[in-house]
């Protein structure tokens, strides 16, 4: 049998259809432009992860924006949580470039790899829970090709997601939780065959709601990755 690779899950996440409202959600998007992209031509798929193959850092979110993502083809590319996200990678090393504008705008990341929880646009930004349960499988996969040392959570909805992957895998009891909180860490229990500690770590999501109302700033997210940093010992 061939070995699973990340460019395997995300040859797979691309061809997606396991859930019909998603998809026809996504292409309605992408047919029906807003004004400002009108000229554009939208990805209209699910979203597959980015990043570095060796990354330490795995960061999750909630699921693509209908016009961000589901337009660009690259998780929180094009749209205002990106635009918050990107520069605060920047400006802690995971990142070559603090903007993301599309595919080819020549972004790397460094030690880190970013993924939705659910890979394609949502109606409302709201999956349902049998939509969050059909991307559980890729998460899962990614999870057990990276091993990441960190996990970045942006928002309750992608801890939640992480956890109960964590716990179908038989990383987590099946009754362990963890408190949500910005700023907050939990210790995950060291790997069976190498001994390796995880930790998550978890940050406000960085929507428009959370950033323009000051629920989140970029200092609190600074602080967050700062943390990280000293965790996986980078400079």
């Amino acid at each position: 049998m061939e070995p699973d690779s990340l460019s395997k899950v995300r040859d797979e996440i691309i061809e997606c259809e396991k859930c019909p409202r998603l998809r026809k959600w996504c292409a309605h998007a992408a047919t029906v432009k807003v004004a400002r992209y009108r000229d554009q031509a939208y990805w209209g798929k699910p979203v597959p992860g980015f990043g570095d193959p060796r990354a330490r850092l795995l960061v999750i979110g909630l699921a693509p924006a209908a016009n961000g993502g589901n337009r660009t083809g690259r998780v929180f590319t094009g749209d205002p949580s990106g635009d918050f996200l990107y520069p605060a990678l920047h400006r802690a090393g995971f990142a070559n470039q603090g903007t993301s504008r599309g595919r080819e705008d020549g972004l790397a990341l460094q030690d880190a790899y970013i993924l939705a929880a659910v890979r394609c646009a949502p109606p409302d930004n709201k999956p349902e829970p049998a939509e969050t349960a059909a991307c559980r499988p890729y998460l899962a996969r990614e999870w057990r090709l990276l091993q990441p040392r960190a996990v970045l959570a942006l928002g309750k909805f992608a801890l939640d997601a992480l956890v109960a992957m964590l716990r179908a895998e038989g990383v987590l009891g099946g009754r362990t939780s963890f408190k949500f909180g910005h700023g907050l860490s939990h210790d995950l229990p060291p790997h069976p065959k190498t001994g390796a500690t995880s930790r998550i770590f978890i940050s406000y999501h960085p929507s428009q709601r959370n950033t323009f109302t000051g629920t989140l700033t970029a200092p609190m997210l600074d602080k967050v990755l700062a943390d990280i940093n000293r965790f996986l010992k980078r400079p």
